[in-house]
């Protein structure tokens, strides 16, 4: 079963990197954390096409390495895996898991709602991947990845 974990959650690990930055569309990123049925429905098809990639290595990595991995371990993984993605790219709960944490001001590293955010050399407010809100969304997905690997692997 240890094995099967290590390679369940790389292949999960993988899966998330290409579906979060390859897989996702420009128009599912800037408008998954938005009001309304439209963001609802950016968030849910990032997370349809995320879960896709995930399934896809995920197989792939089964079937070569010949483990032993359920069907209901498998749904049941992936599953809680999308729930907890969907819920964090809505943006807004997470950044009230940062408050209630507070971690607000390290969500707000990089932007410019933090005092000391990154600014052009005309003074204006820079963008940049690296900020506080980019760090604690993927370290959730990080932890639900972990979750789901110990169920597809023990399920």
């Amino acid at each position: 079963m240890t094995a099967t974990f290590a390679a369940v959650f790389i292949a999960l690990y993988v899966g998330h990197t290409v579906g979060d930055h390859w897989v996702q569309t420009h128009h599912q990123a800037c408008t998954k954390g938005g009001p309304g049925w439209a963001g609802r429905l950016a968030c849910g098809q990032h997370v349809a096409t995320l879960t896709l990639t995930k399934g896809v290595l995920l197989v792939l990595v089964v079937l070569v390495l010949g483990l032993e991995v359920g069907l209901a371990g498998l749904a049941l993984g992936l599953g809680i895996d999308a729930v907890s993605h969907y819920w964090a790219d809505r943006r807004t709960t997470l950044a009230r898991l940062a408050e209630v944490c507070r971690k607000t001001e390290f969500h707000n590293i990089g932007t410019p709602h933090h005092p000391q955010h990154p600014v052009t050399a005309k003074g204006k407010p820079a963008v940049t991947l690296g900020t506080g809100q980019y760090a604690l969304d993927q370290s959730w997905h990080m932890l639900w990845l972990l979750v789901a690997a110990l169920v597809i692997a023990a399920v």
